[in-house]
């Protein structure tokens, strides 16, 4: 790990900031587990991907366990702080060390099959453990939550698995060859923060099979942060190209 200068503090501080911000703007609270869906893997991936995998740990980590803390769910800030760093550093690191040399038939080839891969595990997992009924809440524990229910059908899944192929197909075969590798990276720091939190609730929790429920919840808030923090993170580079630390 290199020694941190004023630029890469100031930046650890206001990327912490930010995903603490993201993942407390919106939740979605999953009775099974006690646990919430958010956003905040949209500003964790994006924080890996422009200033690599230490910062991306700090601020993954150290952001997520301060919205654990701040939204009531303090149960789940150990883990959380593990997780995320981990899921931050994976991202960063892999994404620091792509395979830069692969040739485009190579690279067509994977995005294709992680588009598949990615697809199927939705609609598997998806279909089979989380249909029905869900409780829906957003706020905050200061100023209350509002919540209400609704129903998940089949097809929500079903969809949703065929958006996503299709989604990452086109964007890393006709827009961006090389986002192959971005998304790799990506579902690679994804799959330890499903694993993690599984095993985190399972284990240390003592929720048995109902960490389950919260496994596709986990794999929502992957696509949703893949899907944001590509763009996201080529946008801002093309604003402040001298950012990219990878």
């Amino acid at each position: 790990m290199k020694k941190l200068n004023k630029r890469d503090l100031a930046a650890t501080g206001i990327f912490t900031a930010f995903v603490a911000a993201a993942t407390m703007i919106f939740s979605v609270y999953v009775p099974a587990t006690k646990g919430y869906f958010n956003i905040g893997e949209t500003m964790v991936y994006t924080t890996a991907l422009l200033m690599g995998p230490w910062i991306g740990a700090f601020a993954g980590g150290f952001g997520s366990m301060l919205a654990d803390l701040s939204l009531g769910y303090p149960y789940y800030a150990p883990g959380t702080l593990i997780i995320k760093a981990m899921e931050g550093f994976v991202v960063g690191y892999v994404f620091k060390k792509g395979i830069r040399s692969l040739s485009k038939l190579y690279k067509s080839i994977i995005i294709i099959a992680v588009a598949l891969i990615l697809g199927m595990i939705i609609w598997r997992i998806g279909t089979q453990y989380y249909v029905g009924g869900v409780e829906f809440s957003f706020g905050h524990s200061i100023i209350g939550y509002y919540s209400t229910t609704f129903f998940i059908p089949q097809l929500f899944w079903e969809a949703l698995a065929i958006i996503i192929c299709i989604s990452i197909i086109i964007f890393g075969l006709f827009i961006d060859l090389d986002v192959s590798w971005i998304i790799i990276s990506i579902l690679l720091g994804g799959a330890v923060m499903i694993m993690g939190y599984y095993f985190y609730e399972y284990y240390l929790l003592g929720i048995g099979i109902a960490a389950l429920v919260e496994v596709p919840i986990n794999m929502g808030q992957v696509t949703i942060g893949l899907i944001v923090a590509i763009p996201l993170y080529k946008s801002i580079l093309k604003i402040l190209p001298n950012l990219k630390h990878v």
